[in-house]
């Protein structure tokens, strides 16, 4: 870009022979292209944030419930599967997470798996595994037991990206701090979380609660509903029934 003086109306000589494709810049006067100029900072920003992956969460051994919770059926297929493909719209890639090899095995082969190389850490093995497996990427991560995220909750949060932070958070109204398992981690983060598992800590809550980030309000409270029981799951169900049959009535 090329900010002209208020006075100027052409290139000076020096910054053409300095320059040899300033015919290519854009160029602004400075008071004239106030808007121009912010248009063009904004876009090169946009443009300079590291690429988007997504990881789903569904290594865990869903032992509260009984069951796989990621093989858990609520919108036509498994939720480790439906998750996926909703994040699709929003990452680069999108991988599901598995705790070993055993359990890559049973993922459908038309998804891309990345298997835990930080092991025995749960949650916080996974997110460390998918940096070291791509560090320079930030990576939306979200646990297979949400299954009330929907578009308009990721889109929020993918709207509202701060890369200057080390992630963008949503604030759970249940706890009272930020909700590690549907977070942007940005490839900052990565430095952190070793450093917090070197001081034995291994809770990406507690990483975000101590650190630099962009916490946003969730649009739907509801959103951010856990299932870890069988008792959740038929909460959650009704919920869900009684959404399909609004949207149905409407």
């Amino acid at each position: 870009m090329i900010l002209l003086a208020d006075n100027a109306d052409e290139v000076f000589d020096f910054v053409k022979d300095a320059v040899p494709n300033w015919r290519e810049l854009p160029t602004y006067k400075l008071n004239d292209g106030t808007a121009q100029i912010i248009n063009f900072f904004q876009s090169r920003l946009q443009s300079a944030k590291p690429v988007l992956n997504g990881l789903v969460l569904a290594g865990g051994k869903s032992a509260r419930m009984g069951v796989d919770k990621g093989a858990l059926n609520w919108y036509g297929k498994e939720q480790r599967y439906y998750m996926a493909d909703l994040l699709h719209d929003f990452c680069s890639e999108v991988f599901i997470s598995c705790r070993d090899e055993d359990q890559k095995q049973e993922i459908d082969a038309e998804y891309v798996t990345l298997t835990d190389t930080f092991t025995g850490l749960g949650p916080y093995g996974a997110i460390l595994s998918a940096f070291r497996q791509n560090p320079e990427a930030a990576w939306l991560v979200i646990a297979c037991d949400m299954p009330l995220v929907d578009e308009g909750i990721l889109q929020h949060l993918t709207n509202n990206r701060s890369v200057k932070h080390i992630g963008t958070a949503y604030h759970s109204e249940v706890t009272n701090f930020p909700e590690p398992l549907i977070t942007i981690w940005e490839p900052k983060s990565y430095p952190a979380l070793l450093q917090f598992l070197a001081q034995g800590y291994s809770c990406p809550r507690k990483v975000l609660i101590n650190s630099d980030i962009n916490l946003l309000q969730v649009p739907d409270a509801e959103a951010l509903s856990n299932v870890n029981t069988p008792e959740e799951m038929d909460r959650v169900k009704r919920i869900i029934h009684n959404k399909t049959a609004q949207t149905d009535a409407s």
